[in-house]
């Protein structure tokens, strides 16, 4: 497996290869790259697809210190250079959609293009904190219980998400590990007032049936956006590039079709 030791970090990513035009995919909280499988495959032939597990995710290892999401952002921009890479697209589900609107406001001249899939530019809201904090408490005291998988499966991608293979994944996560990339989730800052800086081309993603983040989060990220396009996925979950991967690539293709 390939990986690149940036910003101090050693990651761990795929890559199909060649000099066409590259597209960089950053997956969610508690996932990894190989969560882009059914896009890679779609856009491979026409696209570099790079995908790579972030801090404390995959084969990239524990997060071994605190970050941020600019940190992430930073890691991917740099992760790109140590390949010769000056521009790619960003593509990037819920927490990677995080990472990637920070690349867009701090790394401008890296991004060709931004497709945000099932995420959203504030924090977490306010009245599921108590919640998700007691799962992760449960998680890090007592590791992961029937409960716990089922709720993260029906979070992330509801009735046809198949987690059997993610759940085998989810039980290798340490505590300290999961407290430290929780942590990174929960005080991250509010973009909102900045995201009419973002000069680049933007796709928004939703599933109407997402139940981490509300649809209306994403109309409204989608809004604040000068150069944007909103698709929304019937019937489709947090996780939708999985569980309605034909949608979602067919969105993706009519976008990446738009930019010079």
């Amino acid at each position: 497996m390939p990986y690149a030791k940036v910003n101090g970090q050693n990651l761990h990513y795929t890559d199909t290869g060649g000099d066409k035009p590259t597209l960089i995919f950053s997956h969610g909280l508690l996932m990894d790259c190989s969560m882009f499988e059914a896009q890679i495959e779609a856009f491979k032939n026409d696209y570099r697809c790079i995908a790579w597990d972030e801090r404390g995710h995959g084969g990239s290892g524990n997060a071994v210190s605190a970050f941020s999401y600019y940190d992430s952002a930073d890691d991917a921009v740099a992760l790109l250079a140590s390949l010769g890479i000056k521009k790619a697209v960003f593509i990037g589900m819920s927490q990677g959609g995080f990472l990637s609107l920070r690349v867009a406001l701090t790394h401008s001249d890296a991004v060709r293009g931004v497709v945000l899939l099932g995420s959203q530019a504030g924090t977490e809201i306010p009245e599921a904190l108590p919640h998700h904090m007691a799962l992760v408490e449960s998680w890090m005291t007592h590791g992961m219980s029937e409960e716990i998988a089922a709720t993260l499966e029906h979070i992330i991608g509801g009735e046809r998400f198949v987690g059997a293979p993610w759940r085998i994944k989810w039980a290798k996560v340490t505590p300290a590990n999961l407290q430290q990339i929780f942590n990174t989730l929960v005080t991250r800052d509010d973009l909102t007032d900045q995201l009419h800086k973002i000069t680049a081309p933007t796709l928004v993603v939703h599933g109407d049936a997402d139940a981490a983040i509300p649809l209306e989060r994403a109309q409204n990220l989608a809004q604040r956006i000068p150069n944007n396009k909103l698709v929304v996925v019937a019937g489709g979950g947090h996780a939708a590039n999985m569980t309605h991967a034909t949608e979602v690539n067919q969105a993706i293709k009519e976008f990446l079709a738009t930019l010079n």
